[in-house]
């Protein structure tokens, strides 16, 4: 007898949620008997009880920090996904460009940010502003890498129908291209959204951005100096939290948009 749909529902639900969440218990409770037992000082390793202390205490400051984080990371993400579907529109209009020019786009993802990070830092005097670019361009090669491949990946005998019904570039980009597309963006942006989130905590270390605007790369430092290891951990935590919480949206996203008729979504009966 097959399972009835709310039953099928609920084992995914917990396939998905409850073994992660119950296997990271059980992690968080091997550190805490490991601090535990070994005696080792906080300033060492903090155990996750004292981490999670350290969080409620200093919790006016990691939250102002982490607010400049995540709109550093939403601005460079937003940025690179609007220039990554404009090249890649350009890459698939033209194979001449596509030739041209994705290599440099390649040149630019293999290139450490940390190495032009304090260039883009000089040259562009709003820190806030550097900081942006310096995280897009960390985000931006899965958008186009991603979506280029989607717009090219169209089924050979709907693009022969379109080009037999006389249809123009206009009206196969939009009614056959981004369709076909949008599975391999939808996983492009699962991609860019934890890079933009890497690129602007890296982006802050290199700015070395300091006081009330600061993010959570400067807690870090300021921690790390100071040996607060327990509050750098705490720091870490949120950077972590957040890069999950981006994804599961990214998820939803795919989810939102594709699980109704692509085969990456659908769920099996």
């Amino acid at each position: 007898m097959n399972p009835t749909p709310s039953l099928h529902a609920s084992r995914l639900a917990l396939q998905k949620i409850g073994i992660p969440v119950f296997l990271g218990f059980l992690i968080l409770g091997a550190w805490q008997a490991f601090v535990v037992v070994m005696e080792l000082p906080p300033y060492l390793v903090p155990s996750p009880i004292l981490m999670m202390q350290t969080l409620v205490t200093d919790w006016h400051p990691l939250l102002l920090a982490l607010w400049v984080t995540v709109k550093i990371t939403l601005l460079s993400f937003a940025l690179a996904i609007v220039v990554g579907v404009l090249i890649s529109f350009v890459f698939v209009q033209s194979a001449l460009l596509e030739r041209a020019l994705f290599p440099y786009a390649v040149l630019l993802q293999v290139t450490p940010i940390v190495s032009i990070a304090p260039l883009i830092i000089i040259w562009v005097k709003d820190t806030n502003l550097s900081m942006v670019l310096c995280a897009s361009l960390v985000a931006l090669f899965p958008i186009i890498s991603n979506t280029t491949l989607g717009l090219k990946s169209v089924e050979p005998n709907l693009y022969s129908y379109f080009l037999l019904n006389r249809a123009s570039r206009w009206q196969i980009l939009m009614r056959l291209r981004i369709p076909s597309a949008l599975p391999y963006f939808m996983g492009g942006l699962r991609i860019s959204s934890g890079l933009a989130l890497i690129g602007a905590v890296v982006a802050e270390f290199v700015a070395g951005t300091g006081g009330q605007g600061s993010g959570l790369a400067y807690q870090i430092l300021q921690a790390g100096f100071q040996l607060k290891i327990p509050r750098m951990f705490a720091a870490l935590l949120l950077i972590s939290l957040t890069g999950v919480m981006l994804f599961a949206v990214m998820a939803w996203l795919s989810r939102w948009a594709l699980g109704d008729w692509h085969e990456s979504e659908v769920q099996a009966e």
